[in-house]
């Protein structure tokens, strides 16, 4: 797209033009929507913010009765020379239109999308990707990790101005310093787009059933973003303690019990010899 001024906008109605010169484009029916000129999947702009670019999108009828479309963008700023356009059958109408690069956005890339919709409802689409001018970073944070049983918690956030599909390294580490769980950098199937924030979970089925666990996570990008977190843990078979605690329990129950009766018989007999004693003192 060529940039423009801040101030610039499309005026004009949407060209017509016969069907043997339109482009090819993804159907919608017996109609279909691409980028003007041909040979472009989809659309790419740059600029700083602030600036307006410009472009022409084509809506091409091979059906053989005339077609409306409404026009629409999703993602990034998009104006239309009009909100709609009606194609006669076997012809391409030209459509120009403007992005607008937001004032104050970080650099780095937006994805966006021209929406083309029928009275049908029938929808075509064509992607848009925006990039905003100024210097990159590549920032990414590992937060909120935890264990919960047979799976690790944890977040990732994007702090830079550029798409990132990170990433994810697993270690753990016993109390003897034993590594229970040893997992490579793999990709997450995940694309983080510049201040957006996903919360994600790592099984582990086979967790240790007594142990105290110091759990680490480690995501890296490309460009150099990298970023450690973990969080510690501790596994006790709680069923197993409830048993020991409960027969411990028990075991001590009549230890009391007997305890108690010794001292009685203790108690009751201690009398009676007092006064056979003093029975023969009296003879």
């Amino acid at each position: 797209m060529p940039s423009a001024q801040s101030a610039t906008r499309v005026l004009g109605l949407a060209v017509l033009t016969l069907l043997a010169t339109a482009p090819r484009a993804a159907a919608a029916g017996d109609w279909s929507l691409a980028p003007a000129g041909g040979g472009r999947p989809s659309f790419y702009a740059e600029g700083a913010p602030g600036a307006v670019l410009q472009d022409t999108v084509s809506v091409t009828n091979r059906g053989g009765h005339p077609v409306t479309v409404r026009l629409s963008g999703t993602g990034v700023p998009v104006a239309f020379a009009g909100p709609s356009v009606r194609v006669p059958a076997r012809t391409r109408a030209d459509v120009p239109f403007t992005v607008t690069v937001p004032s104050g956005a970080a650099p780095g890339d937006r994805p966006g999308t021209l929406v083309a919709k029928d009275a049908d409802g029938r929808t075509a689409t064509v992607r848009v990707r925006l990039r905003v001018g100024g210097p990159t970073l590549t920032a990414l944070t590992v937060e909120h990790v935890a264990v919960h049983g047979d799976r690790i918690t944890y977040e990732l956030v994007n702090r830079g101005t550029t798409v990132l599909v990170p990433k994810l390294a697993v270690h753990a580490e016993g109390v003897f310093g034993r590594d229970l769980l040893d997992r490579p950098p793999r990709t997450l199937p995940v694309r983080l787009a510049p201040g957006s924030r996903t919360e994600l979970s790592e099984p582990w089925p086979g967790h240790p059933a007594l142990d105290a666990v110091d759990v680490r996570l480690t995501a890296t990008a490309a460009g150099g973003a990298h970023d450690t977190a973990g969080a510690r843990a501790r596994f006790v078979p709680w069923g197993a303690v409830a048993g020991t605690a409960g027969a411990l329990a028990a075991g001590a129950a009549v230890t009391v019990v007997r305890l108690r009766r010794r001292r009685a018989g203790q108690a009751t007999a201690e009398p009676l010899s007092m006064e056979a004693e003093l029975t023969g003192a009296a003879r």
